[in-house]
C-alpha cells in the first residue's frame, strides 16, 4: 500500500498505482474520460486528443490523460496531492475545439452508417459537438480498402485513431495495415492493397470508434435498437469464448465478443464471430425416414418408431459429436447404455485417458500463459485451433516469454524455437530434465489433439506430464471440440476407443458426430442439426436445435463449466438435443426419468458434481501416466482446415469463401528470381 500514491481528480481523493495513467486513475474514480485512440489492451498512440484534462499547477494548457502517468504529476506547493479537472472550463473548450476539428472532414453520413447507434463519434458529439463549423473548405475524401469478404471500409469516416493498425500489429500479428501520408493526406492503409491474412481480424470492426470499418456480412440487415441480445458462449472451438448473439426475430444476424479476462478477454476469432449464415444454410427442419434407399420426410412418430424398432435388441454404438451439450451427452449415455450398448465422444481417435481430469483436461488455467516466461507446443497449431488462445500466447512472447515448438513448422506471428518435428524431437525435451534455473520461471506445456491422435498418443501425453514434473511446468490440453471435455465429464467414453464402439456394432446412434465415417452395414440414426456427413449416411435423421437454439452446458479445454444460452428457435420440427433422446427412451420403453432440462441437470449434478459450478475453474485430480515408448511418426496436426472444421461452418457461404481465399493465399505463385 505504501507504494500507492495518492491524487485528486475532481475533488475526489483516490490512492493509485503511479505507473497508472491519469485516464486510468480517472476510470479507477468512477470518472468517463471521453476517448477515441486509447485502448486498455493496446499500446497507447495519444493521438486523437480526446482525453485532455487539466493538470492543476502544471503548464498552462490541457494534458491527454492516455499519455500522462501519475507518477508524472507534481505535489501541489505546500506539498498537497497533485489534482486533476476532467470537467473545467478548459476541459470543455479543449474537447470542443478536438470534436470540431474531428468533424472537419467526417462526411456525417450517420443515417445510412451501419455503426449508428452504436458509434463513440455519435456519442461524444453530443456531448462536445457544437452547432456548426467553422470550416468552409470542401472536405477530403480518400478510396475505401478491400481488406476482404469480412471487413467492409468507408475510409472517408476515418478519424485516424490508429486502433486497427495497433491490434493487427500488436495483437493478431499481421504487418499488412498501416498509415502513410502526413497532414491531410494521412491515410490508414493495406499495403500493396493486401487483404488481411489473420482469423482475428473481425475484432477491428469492434476496436473501430467511427463507421470507418463495419462488417461486410452484416452490412444494412439491421440497426442496433431492433436485435435481440443473448449472453452465450462460442463453440466453433473448445476455448469457451464469451459472446454476445444478436437477432433479429428469429434470425441471427450477428455475433460479438463479450469481455471475460479469465477467457477470451474482449476478442473472438473470425470463424466464431462470422459462422451464423451457416444456422440458416442446410438445416435439418423434419424427420426422414430411408425407404427403399431413399431419405424421404417422415413425422416425429414415425421416425422415433423406425429408430426404437432399429434399436430394440441390438448391439448399439453412441457417438457424441464436437458441437453436443453436455445434457445430450449424459441423456445419450444413459440411453445406449441403459440398452446395453457403448458410447463415445473420441470420436477423433484421441487417446485421451478415462476418469483422470488433470491428463485429459490438464492442470493449468488460460489466465496462467499470461505468466508464463516458458511455453511449450507440443504437436499443435493454436493460430489455427484457437486464434484467442494463440493471441495471449503472443502477448506473453511480447512480455519475454520463450516459447518452443515440437510438431510441424507454422507461422504463429512470433518467433519460437522449433525443437522437431517427430516423437524423436519430444524425447529429446524430456531427456533433458530440469534445473533449479528452470524451475524457478513458471513455465506451461500445451498439448495439441494432432499429438494425441496417433497410436502412441498416451505416450506424448505422459512424456508431457513427466515433462511438466521436471520443470515445475503446467499442463493444458488444447481440445478442439466443445464438447469432448463435458462428454469426458459424464463418462460418455468407452474403454478401447472409438475402433471398440463401432466395432460389432448393429446401430449406430450418431449425436453431430460428422467428422466420423460410418461403413456400410450398420443401422444409422443421425440427431443433428445439419445435412452434413452423418446426415447423408444415415437411416433415420431427428433433426435438432444448434448450439444457439437451446440452453445447454458445456466445458471448455481448461475444465471451466460454461452455459450457452437460447438466443433463437430451432426451425421447423426440429426439437432441443436432451428432449429427442428423452421422447425416444419413451419410445424404448425405458422412460428416462426426467421430464424437464432441470430435472435431468439435477441427476446430471448428482453424478458429475462440479457441473454446479458455472463459470469456476476446478481443481483437476488423477495420478500422472505412467512413461510408455513413444512412436516415431511426426506430429501431424488437428485441423486441415480451419474454416470447413465443422457442419455448420460447412454450411456457411462466407466460411467456404474464405476458406478458398486461404487456400489461393497459400498457393501464391512466386516470380522466377
Amino acid at each position: 500500500m505504501s507504494d500507492l500514491r495518492t491524487i485528486i481528480i475532481d475533488g475526489i481523493e483516490v490512492k493509485c498505482d503511479p505507473a497508472m495513467t491519469l485516464i486510468q486513475a480517472c476510470e479507477q474514480a468512477g470518472i468517463e474520460v471521453p476517448r477515441f485512440c486509447y485502448h486498455e489492451r493496446l499500446s497507447i498512440a495519444g493521438n486523437c486528443r480526446m482525453c485532455l484534462v487539466e493538470v492543476v499547477g502544471g503548464p498552462p494548457k490541457p494534458a491527454a490523460s492516455c499519455a500522462m502517468q501519475v507518477r508524472d504529476l507534481r505535489p501541489g506547493r505546500n506539498g498537497e496531492p497533485p489534482e486533476v479537472r476532467t470537467n473545467s472550463p478548459m476541459v470543455k473548450k479543449a474537447r470542443e475545439g478536438v470534436m470540431e476539428f474531428l468533424l472537419i472532414n467526417h462526411p456525417l453520413d450517420c443515417p445510412i452508417c451501419d455503426q449508428g447507434g452504436e458509434c463513440d463519434l455519435q456519442d461524444q458529439a453530443v456531448a462536445y459537438g457544437v452547432d456548426f463549423s467553422r470550416f468552409r473548405e470542401p472536405k477530403r475524401a480518400t478510396e475505401d480498402l478491400d481488406l476482404g469478404p469480412l471487413v467492409e471500409t468507408h475510409m472517408t469516416r476515418c478519424i485516424s485513431c490508429t486502433r486497427c493498425v495497433r491490434f493487427t500489429t500488436e495483437v493478431a500479428g499481421i504487418t499488412q495495415m498501416g498509415q502513410t501520408g502526413r497532414g491531410e493526406d494521412a491515410e490508414i492503409t493495406s499495403y500493396l492493397n493486401q487483404t488481411l491474412d489473420s482469423n482475428l481480424q473481425g475484432n477491428i470492426i469492434d476496436l473501430c470508434p467511427v463507421g470507418a470499418l463495419v462488417s461486410k456480412p452484416y452490412a444494412f440487415t439491421a440497426r442496433p435498437w431492433e436485435l435481440t441480445k443473448t449472453e452465450t458462449i462460442d463453440v466453433m472451438d473448445a476455448l469457451g469464448s464469451n459472446t454476445r448473439v444478436d437477432t433479429k426475430g428469429r434470425e441471427v444476424k450477428r455475433i460479438l465478443p463479450r469481455n471475460n479476462d479469465a477467457i477470451n478477454e474482449e476478442w473472438l476469432a473470425d470463424k466464431s464471430r462470422f459462422v451464423w449464415d451457416g444456422l440458416k444454410r442446410q438445416r435439418l427442419d423434419r424427420a426422414y425416414v430411408r425407404v427403399d434407399g431413399k431419405l424421404k420426410p417422415a413425422s416425429w412418430a414415425e421416425a422415433l418408431s423406425a429408430a426404437a424398432a432399429a434399436m430394440k435388441g441390438k448391439k448399439i454404438a453412441g457417438l457424441v459429436g464436437d458441437l453436443a451439450p453436455v445434457e445430450a451427452a449424459f441423456a445419450l449415455k444413459q440411453l445406449v447404455e441403459g440398452q446395453g450398448g457403448k458410447v463415445e465422444c473420441r470420436t477423433d481417435n484421441a487417446r485421451l485417458p478415462i476418469a483422470n481430469r488433470a491428463a485429459y483436461v490438464g492442470t493449468a488455467a488460460l489466465e496462467d500463459i499470461d505468466s508464463a516466461e516458458r511455453i511449450l507446443l507440443i504437436g499443435t497449431d493454436p493460430r489455427t485451433e484457437a486464434p484467442v488462445l494463440n493471441a495471449r500466447i503472443r502477448k506473453a512472447w511480447i512480455a519475454g516469454a520463450d516459447v518452443a515448438l515440437v510438431g510441424q513448422k507454422v507461422d504463429l506471428t512470433f518467433d519460437y524455437f522449433h525443437a522437431g518435428t517427430d516423437r524423436a524431437a519430444l524425447q529429446k525435451v524430456v531427456d533433458m530434465g530440469g534445473s533449479d534455473e528452470i524451475r524457478s520461471k513458471p513455465s506451461i506445456v500445451i498439448v495439441g489433439q494432432g499429438a494425441l491422435r496417433e497410436a502412441d498418443g498416451e505416450a506424448v501425453l505422459a512424456a508431457a506430464q513427466k515433462i511438466c514434473a521436471q520443470t515445475d511446468s503446467k499442463l493444458l490440453v488444447l481440445h478442439t471440440a466443445a464438447s469432448r471435455v463435458g462428454a469426458m465429464d459424464v463418462g460418455a467414453v468407452t474403454e478401447g476407443g472409438l475402433e471398440a464402439v463401432i466395432d460389432g456394432a448393429e446401430v449406430v446412434y450418431n449425436l453431430g458426430a460428422d467428422e466420423v465415417e460410418i461403413d456400410a452395414g450398420p443401422f444409422v440414426i443421425y440427431q443433428g442439426s445439419h445435412g452434413d456427413r452423418g446426415a447423408h449416411r444415415a437411416d433415420v435423421i431427428l433433426p435438432a436445435a444448434a448450439w444457439v437454439e437451446e440452453q445447454g452446458l458445456f466445458v471448455n479445454t481448461e475444465g471451466r463449466v460454461q452455459m450457452a444460452m437460447r438466443a433463437s428457435f430451432p426451425p421447423g420440427q426440429a426439437k432441443e438435443n436432451w428432449a429427442i433422446l428423452r421422447a425416444l427412451s419413451a419410445e424404448l420403453g425405458a422412460t428416462q426419468p426426467w421430464d424437464t432440462q432441470l430435472q435431468l441437470r439435477k441427476v446430471l449434478i448428482k453424478q458429475v458434481p462440479h457441473m454446479r459450478a458455472l463459470d469456476a475453474l476446478p481443481v483437476n485430480e488423477g495420478a500422472a501416466l505412467e512413461p510408455r515408448e513413444l512412436g516415431k511418426a511426426d506430429f501431424r496436426l488437428a485441423i486441415q482446415d480451419y474454416y470447413l472444421s465443422n457442419p455448420i461452418a460447412r454450411a456457411s457461404a462466407l466460411m467456404a469463401e474464405l476458406s478458398a481465399q486461404a487456400k489461393a493465399r497459400a498457393n501464391t505463385p512466386l516470380a522466377a528470381e
